[in-house]
């Protein structure tokens, strides 16, 4: 996308979205139990367990569907980006999801398997032979993939609590040990370790967070080709709409997707909390939007969004440092900390990483067009060496 095709709003939500990202991924960065069905023994205090259900109530399920929903957005803008160079669009989206799924791919295997890039590159191929399908159509196919995922998710749960499966913890115990003594080894045994856990990660970005993910692609392709976000003025009707919805419907979900999966880890029916999640989780994603886009509109507003937007304007590049300073956190190249810090001290090392991130991305953007990896992907999207220091007048 050309820098002059910029939103600012858009950039300021992306930016908000690295915050919740970088919580969320920060807690598996610094845990081997993140993810398994038995909480890590050795932080199991009411401390503990309120950082979790935190970060479980107010980003878990939501922030990612933000990032996905901004993900389609974008699409519109690349699309009339295109139309404005009179080149091609298809052939340019193919090189773009190209690339980025071969940054992804890097991304999973030296630096977290959580990745989310590669999915991002399969399905926007998808959006693509979408893209010409009508408002009402993208609506309604958008609903039923979330509809259709959670009630899979809650048969699932149903099943689980009237049939229980023994807990085998000493496996899961052995399964978490092992993890950790990998991050905390080299290189190969990191990479080792990622590319283990990859086949597994692959089924849950499969049958939940993939179809959720599409949803809201199709949800930010509609709400572009309406110019939702660059005409918030008109929309000031629409925001509140999406924050009531938020209030009422997403939160009390939310609320019993945190607490099933905080202190029913154990217990089957943290899987029907998921299902609960998952159905009313992009309601308190649309309220993240509504809100955030009505205080951009306030004069104190105006200063976060100023704040906000360098950082989602090189969100990608941002999203790997996340990464790579966490890796060199936990992992055992660098200081190797996993297993030792509490989830507190986990998020609080997150605050401050966003933080300088803000302060970077700000002094970084003043100076050029792109971030560095956005600026590789533009190059792979347009087959040319786009420009890389901001005109003096444009700083």
């Amino acid at each position: 996308m050309n820098i002059q095709d910029r939103i600012d709003d858009v950039d300021a939500l992306r930016g908000f979205a690295l915050l919740g990202i970088l919580l969320v991924n920060s807690m598996a960065f610094a845990s081997a139990f993140y993810g398994l069905e038995i909480a890590d023994p050795a932080f199991a205090g009411t401390t503990d367990s309120a950082v979790h259900l935190v970060v479980a109530l107010f980003f878990e399920m939501k922030f990612y569907l933000l990032f996905s929903f901004l993900f389609g957005y974008s699409f519109t803008l690349q699309m009339r980006s295109a139309e404005k160079s009179g080149e091609a669009f298809v052939p340019r989206l193919l090189r773009r999801q190209a690339g980025l799924w071969l940054i992804g791919i890097a991304h999973a295997v030296l630096l977290f398997h959580g990745d989310i890039l590669t999915t991002y590159a399969v399905l926007g191929i998808v959006l693509l032979m979408l893209r010409n399908r009508s408002d009402s159509a993208l609506l309604r196919l958008a609903r039923w993939l979330v509809i259709v995922v959670a009630i899979a998710w809650g048969a699932l749960g149903i099943v689980a609590t009237l049939e229980p499966t023994p807990l085998d913890r000493p496996a899961i115990l052995a399964a978490a040990e092992a993890a950790e003594l990998a991050f905390g080894g080299d290189w190969q045994a990191i990479i080792a370790q990622h590319l283990a856990e990859l086949s597994s990660v692959w089924v849950i970005l499969g049958l939940l967070q993939a179809p959720c993910a599409l949803a809201m692609f199709l949800l930010g392709l509609v709400a572009g080709r309406q110019k939702m976000l660059a005409r918030p003025q008109e929309n000031q009707r629409l925001f509140r709409r999406l924050v009531r919805s938020g209030l009422w419907i997403g939160l009390p979900g939310a609320v019993i997707y945190a607490y099933a999966s905080v202190e029913w880890i154990d217990s089957p029916l943290a899987i029907t909390g998921l299902a609960v999640g998952l159905i009313t989780g992009p309601f308190l994603t649309g309220a993240y939007v509504g809100g955030v886009m009505l205080f951009f509109g306030t004069s104190i507003g105006q200063h976060l969004r100023n704040l906000l937007a360098p950082a989602g304007r090189m969100a990608l590049s941002n999203y790997l440092m996340q990464s790579l300073i966490l890796a060199f956190i936990f992992h055992g190249y660098g200081l190797g900390l996993i297993g030792q810090a509490s989830p507190l001290a986990t998020a609080l090392t997150s605050l401050g990483i966003f933080t300088a991130q803000l302060f970077l991305s700000r002094w970084w953007m003043a100076r050029f067009a792109y971030g560095p990896l956005e600026w590789i992907l533009r190059f792979i999207t347009i087959w040319r060496a786009p420009q890389w220091r901001k005109p003096v007048e444009a700083r």
